[in-house]
């Protein structure tokens, strides 16, 4: 039993914490902003792939009203922050841990940024991503390709990895080449940008398939968009799609394949530079959900960025990182394509050698004559 004395000079040291007077611990937080301050014009471009200018003012408002707080409980990340960790993952496809490592930041919460930015950006695709009311600039630039009249579109899909749903239907998200992935329609435009998108299908569904359950073709149907599509060979021929001539007999037909390539080859060098510009596109993917709105999303910066006309700027510091573009951009004063020769090019080869027959046998023909 504890004595009197003891009780006694317990309760003077409790009156006596009582009295001290501690101050409050305050919780503090990185600045998470420090990067869009300290990183000059060049190294932000690099990491980010938008200028300093285009997040303040085009990217921050889109996500400006999405889960903001009005008060500072709880360490709020600001709007800016937000939009900081998201390019950044988009850019690089870096795992969440290692970009929560660089912010100090939890992987929870990195997930959690990256899930409510993309979400907030897909909510603005029809802004962004929609054909012109006017189609006449769409066909006139195409016209300035290869002399292919009433162009407004190239169509085509590509595959972008995810990893396995898992459950009964996880197999359908294998596609031809072996590995999972999300199977996603694109049209796009004379300047790369795209005009359509559709982020919904699994890797083993045709690209046909797509295309006719697509609300683009409805739009073509019922004559809403008046003019030609051009795809490749495993669309089917249809009143506003043109697919290439299988086997060309005749100089005209050569020729209309030769118009069909070139100005087709749009899509091809969209593919390229969108993926090029966010590399998270080429890593695998976590969840379905998150996936369709991080496409999305990207679709809607890639746009922003041509609107913008930060493409040369991109190619050129890409190019110092040694991580130039699959196609360069087209040039606008002419708007006429030029493919980089590469020798890993597979289609482009395939075209030359075709090429190069059509053109031994127009020389052949003209000398019979």
């Amino acid at each position: 039993m504890p004595s009197d004395e003891d009780i006694d000079d317990f309760l003077d040291f409790v009156n006596y914490v009582e009295r001290v007077k501690r101050p409050m611990r305050r919780y503090s937080r990185h600045n998470l902003e420090l990067p869009f301050y300290e990183l000059n014009v060049d190294q932000f471009f690099e990491r980010y792939r938008f200028s300093k200018e285009t997040v303040t003012n085009a990217i921050v408002p889109l996500i400006a009203n999405e889960g903001s707080q009005h008060d500072n409980r709880g360490l709020p990340i600001s709007t800016l922050a937000k939009a900081l960790v998201a390019l950044r993952f988009y850019a690089t496809g870096s795992m969440q841990i290692v970009c929560g490592d660089l912010r100090s930041l939890s992987q929870p919460s990195i997930s959690r940024i990256i899930n409510v930015t993309s979400r907030s950006i897909a909510l603005h695709l029809r802004r962004f991503v929609t054909f012109p009311r006017d189609l006449t600039d769409l066909k006139t630039e195409f016209y300035r390709i290869a002399n292919f009249p009433d162009v407004v579109g190239c169509i085509d899909c590509t595959h972008v990895p995810i990893k396995s749903p898992g459950g009964q239907n996880g197999e359908v998200f294998r596609n031809r080449k072996g590995w999972m992935s999300l199977n996603v329609q694109v049209v796009a435009g004379p300047r790369l940008e795209i005009l359509d998108i559709v982020v919904r299908w699994p890797g083993s569904a045709h690209n046909s398939r797509i295309f006719e359950n697509s609300g683009v073709m409805v739009k073509f149907e019922q004559q809403i968009i008046n003019g030609i599509l051009l795809g490749d060979g495993g669309y089917r021929q249809r009143r506003y799609l043109f697919t290439p001539i299988l086997n060309p007999s005749s100089p005209s037909e050569q020729r209309y394949n030769r118009a069909h390539i070139k100005t087709r080859n749009t899509v091809e060098r969209c593919f390229g530079v969108w993926k090029r510009r966010f590399s998270c596109l080429y890593k695998k993917l976590n969840k379905l959900s998150t996936t369709r709105n991080i496409i999305t999303a990207t679709a809607v910066l890639h746009n922003i960025a041509l609107s913008l006309s930060l493409s040369n700027h991109s190619l050129s510091l890409m190019a110092s990182l040694s991580l130039s573009p699959l196609f360069p951009t087209v040039q606008r004063s002419l708007c006429r394509p030029f493919v980089a020769p590469t020798t890993n090019n597979r289609r482009k080869g395939e075209y030359r050698v075709l090429l190069a027959s059509v053109k031994k046998k127009e020389r052949n023909h003209s000398r019979t004559q």
